[in-house]
């Protein structure tokens, strides 16, 4: 990121004179501070001293964000101030993510009118000014959230208005200040992803009676008696009768669980008390909390079995109790949740078969029950959970066969992962129904048979590994067709015959092993086989090549040595050479037959109105096409150039995206989106015409697109924009708009020859064509990549560097984790197009932050979320809904909560957290049609909010 390159150009002297500077300005407060609050008389000049002194502690701030703050310009007109006209004072300072970099200036305090001070997301160093929150009896939000603030929570003075305190994600020691008590009308304190030490603390939350959300995940804190005693806290926490989230996990929490957390707030919808060190068994009396809805518990010391009481949370969408200790078997009541769309009981001691019951869980997307002591039989009933996205029973000792009853869940896209288990029997036929499916593991059991043809029907497969079975016959030909297959193991089975040739057409694999069978003949040449070595195939002594480490092939009989192969060869290169001359005689006919027609052809093509497909266009063509470019033309314009709409002479419209050769990465640009569009094809993705390339002009040629972009529909304007009028979506065309970019992006990250990350999805890159399918554009900053691991990160790595060195997208839409350097990713484009969802909705750009009161547009949607979605949704939008009958606006109620969570968890902060584009795409696809009238169309429960994985960032 450009700020984080210059900050590292700040010398040790100027950092120097930063902290000398702010310590000056720290005793000056101090020693005016009294005398200026007694003044009865508060003007703007004196809250532009205030502003215009913060300004000089900011070593670095682009010049749109503090260009105006002189001593010329209105107060209330500072960019991010915001004033009460009445009073004449500042009632607002919202710097929302506007890459400033310095220190926290205390004469901020000297704005004694101050309701707001949002200043997320930039890169402040250094401590909170001790004077900041000494006055703070006007303040009701603070939120300093994601900077790099250190040192001690400052004692809070008088602030009894304060409602919500966020300085998530910094690097502030100590203990919580005690002072906080005065707060009482606080609902959220957010402190996590911090160093903060001490025991939690039981005084301050006993208090804090109207908390709603608690969030103190990812310090170093602990429970009292030394860390073994939990009671105290959740007695206190008891008193806060509306909490609705909390969240302690990864703290290192010692102790047992208490019986009291069963007294928590019945409104209690999300507790996440995971990666500690809790111990004891799970209380029964957590069944009291009718509300929840997510439940973590993972990575603790937890013992005994999972209680029967458990199943009065009829709400529960998320049960989380991976890496603990707990036993016995795993209940049948688990098959009573019928909202649950995620279950994870993985690395315990759980023995005994698999609940039938869990067949009834028709809304699960991901269960996870590997690495227990589970036995039996896979029960047929899981046929019926058809929308798995992943299902992992590995590491367990289960016995028979495979039943083919998996067919039912043809849906899952993720993975079927039934490895190191007993499993017997052939492999069936019905895996060949999983066409979604990326990954197959079933390696390490008892399975026989061979591998059939129609598994090259599952055409998305990724990894495929049959390793360690009993396997035999021969690989099919057929396995040639998964263009997709990155990872293919059978090593140590039974197999034979030769490697098929077709495996060296799979341009994705990396990884091959076929060791430890008994393969035939010679290695094929070309593909993976260029870079395999002789380790992929040890232990077939048959196998002979090029490979280094393996038998070179060699003819061993001398056939010209026999008299009769003497006789036989004179025969056949007779009849060869009679045949030879017949077919040389015909071939002339024929290619002087194709001479004439192809002359025929190129005369019929020089006809006036005839225009090839794939047109060569010229600069002439295009200078009169657009009017010698007139700016009368332009519909669009970007940082590496303008587009024009032309009209060919034939009539055709088009649309010419000129390169501005001012610009040093716009050949780069050009090049790079180039490359992306010869290489892709698909409904929702931009095609291209032709290209016009020049020493000193460059141009794509383009579709042109009458309805223009979706950013021209949201924000219809005069102008560049295609539309001056009123644009209103309807809810079904924004659900389609928003299934069209997920297919695209889905395309885009998966399957597509080369993966394509697009680093700058947003309304304006998104082009609309007459019946408002979406289109998605503008490649010039993609990147080219080459998957290097499995997982939902999608991390990449660059095949090339033409784009090393350009912003990865634009402010409001960048992924956070790039603003701490991290490499590019799908992920990066999962976070753009939730921000885009939550867009489209609410109808408000992510830099306003007029509109948000300080928080950023993820947080502002969340935090209306479970109150009343109609404060978000757009005014249009609510009007229709509003007109609607009662059974189609519950059903638009449904579809429009569904949109916002899956925005918000596409835009978690932590990437490893978000759902892939494959993931997006198939939840819009049942909002489609679901919306549609289609009742069958269900909603996992893995969308909905959830603090595991959707907390507040």
């Amino acid at each position: 990121m450009r700020h984080l390159n210059f900050f590292n150009m700040v010398t040790k002297r100027n950092l120097s004179l930063l902290l000398l500077q702010h310590l000056v300005l720290i005793i000056a407060v101090q020693v005016s501070g009294d005398h200026y609050h007694h003044i009865h008389h508060h003007s703007l000049e004196n809250d532009r001293a205030a502003l215009l002194a913060f300004k000089r502690t900011i070593s670095y701030g682009p010049n749109s964000t503090l260009e105006n703050w002189n001593e010329t310009t209105r107060v209330c007109s500072f960019g991010g101030v915001y004033c009460n006209q009445k009073q004449q004072v500042v009632t607002k300072l919202i710097l929302l993510g506007t890459e400033l970099v310095g220190l926290l200036s205390p004469f901020i305090s000297n704005l004694t009118g101050l309701r707001g001070l949002i200043l997320t997301g930039n890169n402040l160093v250094g401590t909170i000014p001790a004077s900041l929150f000494s006055n703070c009896n006007s303040l009701h939000n603070i939120d300093l959230s994601e900077n790099s603030l250190t040192g001690l929570i400052p004692l809070f003075g008088n602030c009894s208005n304060l409602w919500n305190l966020n300085l998530y994600n910094n690097r502030f020691t100590g203990e919580i200040p005690l002072s906080l008590t005065k707060a009482s009308f606080m609902y959220n304190l957010d402190l996590e992803n911090n160093l903060l030490s001490g025991e939690l603390p039981v005084q301050l939350i006993a208090n804090l009676t109207k908390l709603k959300n608690l969030h103190l995940s990812y310090n170093n804190m602990v429970s009292h008696d030394h860390n073994t005693n939990l009671y105290p806290f959740f007695f206190a926490l008891a008193n806060c009768s509306v909490l609705k989230e909390l969240e302690l996990a990864g703290i290192g929490l010692g102790g047992i669980l208490p019986g009291s957390v069963g007294q928590l707030s019945v409104k209690l919808k999300y507790m996440l008390l995971g990666e500690n060190q809790i111990a004891g068994s799970i209380p029964l009396a957590l069944g009291n909390l009718s509300a929840l809805t997510t439940l973590n518990l993972s990575n603790n010391l937890l013992n005994g079995t999972l209680p029967a009481e458990l199943s009065q949370l009829r709400s529960l969408e998320q049960l989380i109790l991976s890496n603990n200790y707990l036993t016995g078997e795993i209940p049948a009541t688990l098959g009573l949740y019928s909202k649950l769309g995620l279950l994870d009981l993985s690395w315990n001691k759980f023995f005994g078969a698999i609940p039938e019951g869990l067949g009834n869980l028709i809304q699960i997307r991901y269960m996870f029950l590997n690495n227990n002591l589970l036995s039996g039989e896979i029960p047929k009933a899981l046929g019926r959970c058809t929308d798995l996205d992943k299902l992992d029973l590995s590491y367990n000792m289960l016995t028979g066969s495979i039943p083919p009853d998996v067919k039912g869940m043809r849906e899952i896209r993720m993975y079927l992962n039934l490895s190191h288990n007993q499993l017997q029997g052939s492999l069936p036929l019905e895996l060949s129904k999983l066409q979604n499916v990326q990954e197959i593991d079933l390696s390490s059991n008892n399975l026989t048979g061979s591998i059939f043809v129609q598994i090259s029907n599952c055409i998305a497969l990724r990894m495929l590994n049959f390793s360690n079975n009993f396997l035999v016959g021969q690989l099919p030909q057929s396995l040639g067709d998964l263009k997709n297959l990155e990872v293919f193991d059978v090593s140590t089975n039974g197999l034979s015959g030769n490697i098929p040739v077709s495996l060296s057409n799979i341009h994705n694999l990396i990884f091959l092993n076929l060791s430890t069978n008994d393969f035939s003949g010679t290695i094929p040449s070309g593909g993976i086989f260029e870079t395999t070595t002789y380790l992929s195939f040890l232990g077939n002594q048959r196998l002979c090549g090029s490979v280094p480490g393996i038998a070179m092939c060699h003819q061993k009989r001398h056939y010209f040595r026999s008299p009769v192969f003497l006789s036989i060869f004179c025969i056949i290169i007779s009849i060869s050479a009679f045949f030879s001359t017949i077919c040389f005689v015909i071939g002339y006919k024929c290619i002087r037959g194709a001479s004439s027609a192809a002359n025929f052809e190129a005369e019929r093509m020089s006809e006036p109105g005839t225009v090839p497909s794939f047109p060569r266009i010229t600069y002439k063509q295009l200078s009169e096409a657009t009017g010698g470019f007139d700016e009368q033309r332009i519909i669009g314009s970007g940082s590496y150039g303008r587009v024009y709409k032309g009209v060919l002479s034939e009539g055709t419209p088009i649309a010419i995206k000129v390169l501005q050769f001012q610009t040093g990465n716009s050949t780069k640009s050009f090049t790079r989106e180039c490359q992306v569009l010869k290489r892709i094809r698909h409904r929702n993705l931009i095609r291209i015409i032709t290209t016009c390339s020049l020493p000193d002009f460059k141009a794509l040629v383009l579709p042109y697109m009458e309805n223009g972009s979706l950013d021209s529909y949201l924000y219809p304007q005069l102008g560049m924009n295609f539309r001056s009028d009123s644009s209103d979506l309807s809810l079904i065309q924004i659900v389609n708009i928003c299934s069209d970019i997920a297919e695209g992006m889905a395309y885009l990250h998966h399957h597509s020859p080369v993966r394509v990350i697009h680093c700058d999805l947003k309304p304006s890159n998104v082009l609309l064509n007459d019946d408002l399918t979406a289109l998605i554009s503008d490649f010039g900053i993609a990147r080219l990549v080459l998957a290097v691991g499995g997982g939902n990160a999608g991390v990449t790595e660059n095949m090339g560097n033409s784009t090393a060195n350009m912003l990865s997208g634009t402010i409001g839409y960048i992924a956070p984790e790039y603003a701490f350097g991290s490499n590019t990713s799908t992920q990066g484009d999962v976070y753009s197009f939730g921000i885009l969802i939550l867009e489209m909705v609410t109808r408000k750009r992510p830099t306003d932050v007029m509109f948000v009161g300080g928080l950023s547009l993820r947080k502002w949607v969340k935090s209306y979320y479970h109150q009343n979605t109609e404060n978000v949704i757009y005014s249009s939008l609510l009007r229709a809904l509003h007109d609607l009958s009662p059974e189609v606006k519950s059903m638009w109620e449904v579809v429009i909560r569904k949109l916002l969570e899956l925005g918000i968890l596409c835009t978690q902060y932590s990437a490893l957290t978000r759902p892939t584009m494959l993931d997006v795409a198939d939840d819009l696809d049942r909002l489609k049609r679901y919306l549609s009238g289609d009742t069958t169309a269900t909603f996992a429960s893995s969308l909905s909010i959830s603090s595991s994985t959707t907390g507040d960032d």
